[in-house]
């Protein structure tokens, strides 16, 4: 077990890190290739001002005319978003695992708010799992991959909740969180996750659009 453990959080790690980094760069470079080979006319309205607006107004809660129309579902897409990329950089855990390897260090989540958001997110993939099934504007966009693609955004919490609290075997828990997050890690580029990365660049061309050549706000 104990090799196991240093190979997923040695080279394993290492690994994912780099198939990460060098996806998103791969796949930020072939949109812009696309835009430019097959859409150079978005150039030509493309507006930093518009862009920055739409973006703006898609960040805070409500904002949109879209957003208002469902609050359940902005209220749970914001927690949801907002935990999940808040909770992993400023958990005590990940902070001094990296203060080990790097002597860097930043504020960390109380551990009661820390499992509160951990539970956030494990209850918002549960939340959009059961919408997929049950919305029907939902379904028709839905395909199975974005199931398993759920199933890969919760587990890295489910697991460390559970190797945080030792409920069952702690270090088969500890093992599976770290390659569990790999596998969301090396996922983000290749899927729909990588949203993650492309939403502020379609966001700017959407505001650009409504903004420059429509003369309205995206709602």
């Amino acid at each position: 077990m104990l090799d196991i453990y240093q190979f997923v959080s040695g080279p394993l790690a290492w690994s994912a890190f780099i198939i990460f980094c060098g996806g998103c760069l791969y796949r930020l470079i072939h949109l812009l290739v696309l835009v430019h080979r097959k859409e150079r006319f978005i150039y030509s309205y493309m507006s930093l001002r518009y862009g920055l607006r739409s973006i703006l107004r898609w960040s805070i809660p409500f904002a949109t005319e879209n957003m208002r129309r469902h609050p359940g579902v902005t209220l749970v897409a914001f927690a949801f978003h907002i935990c999940l990329l808040v909770t992993p950089l400023f958990l005590l855990a990940h902070v001094v695992l990296i203060e080990e390897a790097w002597d860097l260090s930043w504020w960390t989540l109380p551990d009661g708010l820390a499992d509160a958001m951990t539970l956030i997110v494990i209850g918002g993939c549960i939340f959009f799992f059961v919408r997929r099934l049950t919305s029907r504007e939902v379904q028709y966009v839905t395909s199975a991959s974005d199931f398993v693609l759920l199933a890969v955004v919760a587990a890295p919490f489910l697991t460390g909740f559970l190797a945080y609290y030792q409920w069952f075997g702690y270090k088969f828990f500890v093992i599976l969180h770290i390659l569990s997050g790999e596998i969301m890690l090396v996922t983000i580029p290749f899927t729909r996750l990588s949203h993650m990365i492309t939403a502020p660049l379609t966001r700017a061309y959407m505001g650009s659009e409504f903004g420059g050549v429509r003369h309205a706000q995206d709602w």
